[in-house]
């Protein structure tokens, strides 16, 4: 079992250094799933996996190549650390099902909007449309916002907070995919899940070796998973990542129905 969960970590690295995201959208189904972890210990494991800087290989990788906002990603770190803690009493408290199903509603339309689905149906919409626009700076209380937003999911869902991140860099300060990624990656390497982590640990839902085989899973997995990010078009990567945001759209969608 401790090498199928370490297997489940190195997965997690390289969706995490190819995408941008913690890895928890990975781990906490297949625990869940293939480990018979229930949600919120599948949550707590992915979460103490997420606590130290697992993906620094790929921030490594992704720095080198000019993609990280340093001073972007830390105000995007701080909002996570407050909103981690929220999100895991919320998690302990209520219903999230409703939650789940517009977080799947939210990714979907995101997915949809790279495949250019609106050119497909509204001819009017010019071709341009599909093209990024131009990243600008944007206040530092925006940022933290995010960050925020972000944290509050990821206490509730065991994510890392990238999955939402990515998306709404690209689509509301109109990140390049490849620095999305990179910037949510940078941002996840501080320990930014601990309130969480600890809310759930005083719940008594933590597998600390679990998290541990995961972690190390992380560290080897997010390097791989960063090269081959680099390696792909621009073009080619935003399909991928779309493909990758509706398949976790349907796993929400059918997990909460």
């Amino acid at each position: 079992m401790e090498i199928g969960v370490l297997l489940v970590g190195l997965l997690a690295g390289v969706m995490s250094g190819l995408f941008g995201i913690g890895g928890g959208i990975v781990m906490v189904p297949i625990l869940i799933a293939v480990f018979g972890m229930s949600m919120l210990d599948a949550n707590a494991a992915s979460l103490g996996a997420m606590l130290l800087p697992v993906g620094v290989f790929g921030v490594v990788n992704y720095y080198k190549a000019g993609l990280i906002n340093i001073r972007e990603s830390l105000w995007i770190s701080l909002g996570l650390f407050a909103g981690s803690f929220f999100g895991a009493e919320l998690a302990l408290a209520v219903n999230i099902g409703l939650l789940a199903k517009l977080y799947a509603i939210f990714l979907s339309y995101v997915a949809l909007s790279y495949f250019n689905v609106q050119t497909l149906i509204f001819k009017r919409i010019k071709k341009e449309s599909f093209e990024f626009k131009e990243h600008k700076p944007h206040a530092f209380w925006m940022f933290i916002l995010l960050g925020l937003f972000a944290g509050v999911i990821a206490g509730m869902f065991g994510k890392g907070g990238g999955i939402i991140i990515v998306p709404m860099l690209i689509r509301l300060f109109h990140y390049n995919p490849k620095a999305a990624t990179a910037t949510s990656l940078a941002a996840l390497q501080l320990p930014v899940g601990l309130p969480s982590v600890i809310v759930y640990a005083e719940q008594g839902h933590l597998n600390l070796l679990y998290a541990v085989l995961m972690a190390g899973g992380i560290v080897a997995g997010t390097f791989f998973g960063s090269k081959l990010a680099l390696k792909l078009s621009a073009q080619f990567f935003k399909e991928i990542y779309a493909v990758f945001l509706l398949g976790v759209a349907v796993y929400m969608m059918v997990k909460y129905i």
